[in-house]
């Protein structure tokens, strides 16, 4: 059984017991979320598909652990112009394992 959610912008196919990587979540470190932004769920060949999203579709996660990724170097340069820009970025991220999808 799985599904795909949305969250953050992104889509993401999830199933029982899998542990991802979303968008910032404003949850503690333990804390029970639904994601209630449910577009399709399969369960062998019974597939249920939303327009847009299905309705009394949920899928229930923990909150294992909130960070900041990698950080990504930027740099802007122009030759000969005695110009060059340095820039780093590190996106939030909340890691969540999905213990239940209810459609």
């Amino acid at each position: 059984m799985y599904a795909v959610i949305q969250t953050g912008g992104k889509q993401y196919r999830v199933s029982k017991g899998l542990k991802l990587k979303v968008e910032k979540l404003d949850a503690a470190e333990g804390d029970s979320v639904e994601l209630d932004k449910v577009l399709m769920v399969a369960d062998g060949d019974d597939v249920k598909i939303g327009a847009p999203y299905l309705d009394g579709g949920k899928v229930t996660a923990t909150v294992t652990s909130q960070g900041r990724g990698k950080k990504v170097k930027i740099i802007k340069f122009k030759r000969r112009k005695h110009h060059m820009k340095r820039q780093g970025h590190r996106q939030a991220y909340t890691e969540l394992e999905i213990t239940d999808i209810a459609s």
